[in-house]
This record gives C-alpha cells, structure tokens and sequence, in this order.
C-alpha cells in the first residue's frame, strides 16, 4: 500500500449501479492505485458487493433537492479534507465543489474531472432558470481549475471546449460485458416464454426519456410486453398508470439490479430501447452505457433519432432509428425488427461484430493518458 498512489473517487449516488464509475475503479486498481469509492447511503440503499477497492456511504439528513447537495458536498469535503490522495477524481459537477475546495489544502494532488452528461443541459435544470444559473457558477469557478477533464462522447466534449478554451478527453462508456457468470432462464426470473420481451434499462430512466410512448406502443402489439430494469424519477409515475390501467401483463418493472442479473434480463430480451427526447442540448448529444450493454448482449436496438446514438446504430447495423416519438410508430419499427428474420438476423450479426470493436479496454487506453 505504501508505493501505491492513492485516489479518491466521489458520486452522489449510492453506488450500486454505477457501471461507469466501477469500470474506472477497477481500471485504477489495474494501474496499481489504492482506491476509495465515495457515495451516499440512502434507506434502500442495497449492500454492496466485494470490491477490488474501498467503499465508503454517507447517510445523509436530505435525499433530494438543495439541502441535499450542500449536505452531501460539506460531508465529502470534510471526509476529503483528513484522507490522503494524490488524486481526486470528481463525478459530475455535483461533486466538483467539494473536489475543488479540498485539493487546496492537499500538496501535489491533482483534481480530474469526469462529467458523465452535460450538467447544466439537464431537463431538471434548463426548465429551473434560477437553479441553472446556481449550478453555471459552480462550474465556471471550478471547471477550469481541474488538471484534467474527460467526458462521455465528442459532441459534449466539443460544448465544454468551446466554453471553456480547454483540453477535454473522450471515454466513452462502453460496456466491459464479458459474458454472464450465472445464466439464467426466463422462467427463472420470472419472464414469459411465449412472447416478445422488449427491454428499457438502466439507472436514468427520467423524465423525456420516452418511456411513456413506449409503454403505449407496447399496448399497440400482440404477445408483447415491456419490462424496465433499473430505476429513474419517472418510474413511480409509470408504476402508478401501470397500475391505475391495468396493464401488468404488459408491462413489468424489476427494479435495479447487479450487473451480471442485469444482463441476464437484457440476454433474455428481444429489443433494446432507447428513446430520449430532443428536449434540451443533454439529451441531444446523449450516448448511454445501455445502447453499448444492447451490443454486447447480442439483441437488436431501437433507438431515437439522436447524434451521437444514431451514429453508433447506423455505423455498425445493430437496428433501427425511429424518426418520431409517435406510439404508433414506434409500435411499427418495433414489430418490424420483430417480425423481419432476415433484418432480426443480420442485426444480430453485427452486434457480435461491433462488440469486438466497441470495447471497454480500448476506452482504458485513453484513461491510461489521463492517470
């Protein structure tokens, strides 16, 4: 431990299914750094499983909102302030605050700085004018003072460059899938046998992210059903109309999940989905781990008409990219894919193609110049 370099890593969310962030931490144990994972800890909060790093959870007096956020940054920066680090790596600007005020009190410590989205173009800031302008200045103050700065995919680098005249890197948050240790069947984990399974996954399943059009196109198609795995502030919101409608035998919701269960659900389904919105500049340029976990399970996607989403699907053939959020249409390019076994075949071909070019361990190549 004592010629090891250490870095402290710090999210706002509780950690459990954080892929990206756990691909990092075990990319820089593989880079011989002793790593501390910071987090929050939220009632329902599941246990972690073993890591090759350490983790640490704060219980906090507020789970949402401003008091939130300035309990969990004064929490990180004291927590920060008396452990050691050689780096810091911040997660999103919500942790940047805290990152930044502590490395001045620490010698020869570098600040990196990971922005998984756009922060300030989320739809929960950019329809809040005030809280925008709040969360903009937290980021010119500190932004520019990080040593380095990456994020998920060229058009948001392109956004920060501009603004900022500064060098930003590019990891894209590709899937390190390397096959299910524990297969499944779909009796197993409770999925019919006799029907299509259409899949939306994943930890941000909010608000413009088209699950609601997807869940009336469902209800468009014969022996199909949608299942969601993860969760996301509109979830209790379709919990509630699945269950005002009665459609539980159309639509099912499985919660979040360890990742290797993850991709058991995903194996098992037949389409991928991913349908944000154009809405705001986030979501214009938005590229998310589950079109990549898509891939690398081998089934076809459907996505929205999108940069940076549209670019991989139609680059490599793995599906299609539906023009509209019209539930009709989107019912009809999903039972296209379905019902068409030579476009079914030949997509699911190229999934296997692309998931040898789309790796993980080429993205840790671009990490390897960071750290």
């Amino acid at each position: 431990m004592a010629n090891k370099k250490r870095v402290i890593v710090s999210v706002t969310n509780d950690i459990y299914t954080d892929q990206r962030v756990r691909k990092v931490c075990e990319f820089l144990v593989s880079q011989n750094y002793a790593v501390t994972l910071v987090g929050r800890k939220l009632k329902n909060s599941k246990t972690l499983p073993e890591t090759a790093y350490k983790t640490k959870r704060f219980p906090l007096w507020f789970t949402k909102g401003a008091l939130f956020y300035a309990n969990y940054n004064l929490r990180l920066f004291i927590f920060l302030l008396f452990h050691k680090a050689d780096v810091l790596l911040a997660n999103d600007l919500d942790t940047l605050y805290a990152n930044h005020w502590a490395r001045k009190f620490k010698k020869n410590c570098r600040l990196i700085y990971d922005s998984h989205e756009y922060y300030i173009g989320v739809p929960e800031l950019v329809s809040r004018p005030k809280i925008q302008k709040f969360w903009r200045g937290i980021e010119r103050r500190t932004l520019p003072k990080a040593d380095v700065m990456y994020t998920v995919n060229e058009s948001i680098a392109d956004i920060y460059r501009k603004e900022y005249n500064r060098k930003v890197k590019v990891v894209r948050n590709i899937s390190d899938f390397k096959g299910i240790n524990e297969r499944k069947s779909r009796e197993e984990l409770g999925l019919p046998t006799d029907k299509h399974i259409i899949i939306i996954q994943g930890a941000g399943i909010n608000i413009d992210r088209g699950a609601e059009e997807v869940m009336e196109a469902v209800q468009l198609m014969k022996d199909t059903i949608l299942i969601f795995v993860g969760d996301g502030d509109v979830v209790p919101l379709l919990k509630a109309k699945v269950k005002a409608d009665k459609l539980e035998d159309k639509i099912r919701f499985f919660g979040k999940q360890p990742y290797d269960t993850l991709m058991n659900y995903t194996q098992l389904s037949d389409v991928g989905i991913s349908m944000d919105k154009d809405t705001n500049v986030n979501y214009r340029f938005s590229l998310p781990n589950k079109i990549f976990d898509y891939i690398h399970a081998g089934i076809p996607v459907l996505v929205s008409d999108l940069t940076e989403i549209k670019r991989v699907v139609e680059s490599y053939n793995v599906g299609l990219v539906c023009p509209s959020h019209d539930p009709q249409e989107i019912a009809d390019y999903l039972t296209k894919i379905l019902t068409d076994k030579d476009l079914n075949a030949t997509f699911k071909t190229n999934t296997k193609k692309a998931s040898q070019e789309l790796t993980w361990a080429k993205e840790c190549e671009v990490l390897k110049t960071i750290f």
